[in-house]
């Protein structure tokens, strides 16, 4: 990933806690034909590992073997900005759109899991995750006896060795103070709740914790 000084993200724990909150990744692998494939996974990152899962009935799960090359895009929020936002527009008019966003790239190797002992820890694991926010979380013990383990017949899991983190927050940080301060308005003012993601966004990268 192409990362200017200025928007490369080095904080370990911001980059696991926005991993965490997008909670899914763009799993990317090379087709027999030389092509890449992607699929859309919920995630969950800890330590070295990123577990997940797939169905068998998608055929990039063929690609995986053991210490596969791999890539996980986590996407965050984005935006178009507007070059009317710049306060630099009035003094000179040399402005630009752009786009604003923040992502995660995850590289490493992917190694392909269909044992049921490890498939039930990875499914159990990622619902814990999610339902951890519910006042009245579900559990997978909740389903019928034999159930899970029939549901787990569908899918493979997949593991992926993380080697490399890059993270980049592209909020206009190139920009000065006004227009920094015009995007934010701008954005924040938008009738997209998406704008709204990457102002709220850009006020926590110009003023953490």
């Amino acid at each position: 990933m192409y990362i200017p000084h200025f928007n490369a993200v080095h904080d370990e724990d911001a980059i696991r806690g926005f991993v965490g909150d997008v909670g899914s990744a763009e799993l990317i692998t090379v087709g027999p034909d030389g092509f890449p494939l992607a699929t859309l996974l919920p995630v969950l990152w800890h330590g070295d590992t990123v577990i997940a899962h797939m169905a068998k009935a998608n055929p990039q799960w063929r690609t995986i073997g053991t210490d596969t090359p791999a890539l996980m895009v986590v996407a965050g929020p984005q935006a178009y900005v507007s070059p009317s936002w710049y306060a630099t527009k009035a003094e000179h008019g040399r402005v630009v759109p752009t786009w604003n966003y923040s992502a995660v790239h995850l590289t490493g190797t992917a190694t392909l899991h269909t044992e049921p002992e490890w498939l039930r820890h990875a499914v159990t694991a990622l619902t814990d995750r999610h339902e951890e926010r519910r006042e009245a979380p579900w559990s997978v013990d909740d389903t019928p006896a034999g159930f899970v383990d029939k549901q787990l017949r569908a899918i493979v899991g997949i593991e992926l060795t993380v080697v490399r983190v890059e993270a980049k927050d592209k909020l206009s940080q190139n920009r000065s103070d006004d227009d920094r301060i015009g995007v934010l308005q701008g954005l924040s003012e938008s009738d997209d709740p998406r704008d709204v993601k990457v102002a709220e966004r850009m006020a926590r990268v110009a003023h953490p914790g």
